[in-house]
């Protein structure tokens, strides 16, 4: 209940919503209780024979409304005829039916907007604290789960919760009113039905006993089925390539299968609840039929037939919210095994964070500097005791064998992730007391991997400043050596570059990263590798765009082209995690160090 009670509360401001479905929802019971009960006075005028007799008696107990509304039809009878009194019947029945949708319409508009207003604070939520992550729990999680569960998962839970607050208030109010109207009718008959429902209820509990058990692990296994899907479509270029179709249908065929073979079962045990209470409300009502004639044909029980048929018809009803209880019960585990899944993302704490009295930055003034660097990823160490100064106005090349820890030194910058010991000062201020948004803000980033987005050549380049002008987006785009290639486009800088840029070759979308880390004007640039995916052309055309981009400002690059970092002011080797070499190309030739090696082999490893 724990888990409900927390779902519930994405359901604010719930006194909104439940006040008006509680009225709405008890006056709705209330007039569809009387559409079944004014039957009787129905039965009464067309075929009992003393419409122009005696009035019946009016009783002293209002509660009484088969008596009070027998009384004014056989008033009417007796003053105006049969066929008035008939007609007032039926005005009866009709306005109460009426009644009893409008309020329904309004109970079920209520409930519909509190699941709309659910599903809106739960993956509002969710999608918040999952872009608030740091970096690190997407490489340990799959893709394809938090997918699922911001999709999925979260659609089950907002079903959920609202389907069982209607059970809560709806369905306990129906079975109240029929049995309060039962017992006025005939408390022998009812009492006796009475005894028959503990047994339903506990055959019924048992069939959905595992269901829980069962829903958890089908949202486990949809989400890794998703990741599966995901996994292939990106990679679908690679799976033709190696000839690997087979091999990937293969796997996504069992997981399809896992997740319908339980699916099935989950399905069975929740189809066979509604069977098992209707047979057992079938028993119940040929039982009562059997007492209950008993007692007109002998005379017992002071009820007449008309009641009698009354009291079958309410009974046969009482089932629905009987069943819808219990149906309830056995989707309630499925939603609560969503909601598990979706609360533990929202739970989910963010290992990069801005301190409490964090201060914001406005401008680099001096240096980075590393101080006494240490990080690892789980066991393994990346860093080790590495110590660095980037001067304001330098260009700094960080070089070595791969998995020498570049990357992630360039990382700990803009606080992708915090090292395990040691610190990283911006003009002297550690960035974890500097709010990251300013410090990000400071800088742009070019990544080895084009990450564009399904949207116009124009957009893709004001990510970073949605309120830039086309003269600016283009004069970035100049810079970037993207213009001319752009107006070659059908559409121009409205051009839809398609699914992470696919309608562009390699090097235009390189630029298009470029020119949109050139837009911000950042004091600082990280360059992770920004010409490793163009061609000899587009390379000259870019390299000269950034030789021009660095002037003047501050420069972080990873690179493995000898035209790249070779006039870089401060060349940094590392290797195994550590600084083993620093100085200017020349400086690193006359050592005779690693440097040295890796110049005269032609390459640097990314």
């Amino acid at each position: 209940m724990k888990t409900y009670f927390r779902l519930l509360s994405f359901a604010k401001p719930i006194n909104k919503f439940a006040l008006p479905y509680l009225f709405c929802t008890l006056l709705a019971v209330l007039f569809s209780t009387l559409n079944l009960a004014l039957l009787a006075p129905l039965l009464d005028t067309l075929f009992s024979n003393n419409g122009g007799g005696k009035v019946a008696a009016m009783p002293d107990n209002y509660f009484a409304i088969f008596d009070v509304f027998k009384h004014y039809s056989t008033l009417i009878a007796v003053k105006y005829g049969r066929m008035k009194s008939l007609a007032f019947v039926c005005m009866g029945i009709a306005t109460s039916v009426l009644l009893g949708n409008l309020f329904r319409y309004f109970a079920d508009r209520t409930m519909e907007s509190l699941r709309i207003q659910t599903l809106l604070n739960l993956r509002r939520s969710v999608f918040n604290n999952v872009m608030n992550l740091h970096l690190g729990y997407f490489s340990n999680e799959r893709k394809g789960d938090i997918i699922s569960k911001i999709a999925s998962d979260v659609q089950t839970v907002q079903y959920t919760v609202t389907a069982t607050l209607q059970v809560l208030i709806k369905e306990p109010a129906t079975l109240l009113a029929y049995l309060v109207m039962l017992f006025v009718i005939s408390y022998k008959l009812t009492l006796m039905a009475m005894l028959v429902i503990p047994v339903a209820g506990l055959l019924i509990s048992r069939i959905v006993r595992r269901l829980r058990e069962e829903a958890t692990a089908s949202h486990e296994t949809y989400g890794l089925m998703i990741s599966y899907l995901d996994e292939a479509l990106n990679g679908i270029r690679i799976i033709k390539a190696f000839n690997a179709v087979n091999f990937i249908t293969d796997r996504f065929d069992k997981q399809n299968q896992k997740y319908s073979k339980i699916t099935r079962s989950m399905a069975k045990r929740q189809q066979l609840a509604s069977p098992v209470s209707e047979t057992l409300g079938v028993l119940m009502v040929a039982c009562i039929v059997y007492y209950g004639g008993s007692l007109i044909i002998n005379n017992e029980g002071n009820m007449s037939g008309s009641t009698f048929v009354v009291y079958i018809a309410l009974f046969s009803q009482i089932m629905r919210p009987a069943k819808a209880i219990s149906g309830a019960f056995t989707n309630i585990h499925s939603g609560i095994a969503a909601g598990e899944r979706v609360l533990q993302l929202i739970d989910e704490k963010s290992k990069v964070v801005n301190a409490p009295n964090a201060i914001t930055l406005t401008e680099f003034k001096e240096a980075i500097r590393f101080e006494n660097i240490n990080f690892s990823y789980a066991e393994k160490a990346i860093l080790k005791d590495v110590n660095l100064t980037i001067p304001k106005g330098a260009s700094v090349a960080l070089v070595g064998p791969s998995g020498g820890g570049k990357s992630t030194l360039m990382d700990l910058i803009p606080r992708f992730m915090d090292p395990n010991s040691g610190a990283v000062l911006f003009d002297g201020h550690n960035i974890k007391d500097v709010t990251m948004e300013s410090l990000r803000s400071m800088m742009g980033i070019v990544n080895q991997e084009s990450i564009l987005f399904n949207d116009s050549i124009f957009n893709n380049i004001a990510f970073a400043k949605p309120d830039a002008t086309q003269a600016e987006v283009e004069a970035a785009a100049r810079i970037a050596n993207a213009h001319d290639f752009i107006m070659n486009t059908e559409q121009g800088y409205e051009t839809n570059i398609g699914d992470k840029g696919s309608k562009l070759s390699g090097g235009q979308r390189q630029r298009i990263c470029i020119a949109r880390a050139v837009l911000s004007n950042p004091p600082l640039m990280l360059l992770d590798e920004a010409t490793s995916a163009l061609d000899t052309e587009s390379e000259k055309m870019v390299q000269e765009a950034l030789n021009n981009l660095m002037k003047n400002r501050t420069s972080l690059v990873i690179a493995h082209r000898l035209s790249t970092i070779q006039n870089a002011d401060i060349i940094v080797v590392l290797d195994n995690g550590r600084i083993i070499e620093q100085g200017t190309h020349q400086e690193l030739l006359n050592n005779n160090g690693v440097y040295k090696r890796l110049i005269e082999m032609q390459t640097f490893a990314s």
